[in-house]
């Protein structure tokens, strides 16, 4: 447990940051996962649809520093490479 008064607050903030890298992430796996599931199940429509949606969600993580800017990048390419 922290002891000093900058600990604590430290502590706070990497929760509170935790807790917002999170949303990001899971948004970007809850997405490519629904992607790559409707494409092996042959709804390859619905799967172009999602695939915007991805490309936004990667791009804000990017942005906002939960991910690299080429993580992201790499990310897109596999899913549009899957996709066809």
């Amino acid at each position: 447990m922290p002891i000093t008064d900058s600990a604590k607050k430290a502590l706070r903030q990497s929760v509170r940051r935790k807790k917002r890298n999170l949303i990001y992430k899971n948004k970007i796996r809850d997405l490519v996962k629904e992607i790559r599931s409707l494409t092996v199940e042959n709804k390859k429509e619905e799967a172009k649809k999602l695939l915007s949606q991805a490309y936004k969600a990667l791009d804000k993580a990017a942005k906002v520093g939960v991910i690299k800017k080429n993580t992201a990048s790499r990310k897109k390419a596999r899913l549009a490479k899957f996709l066809k």
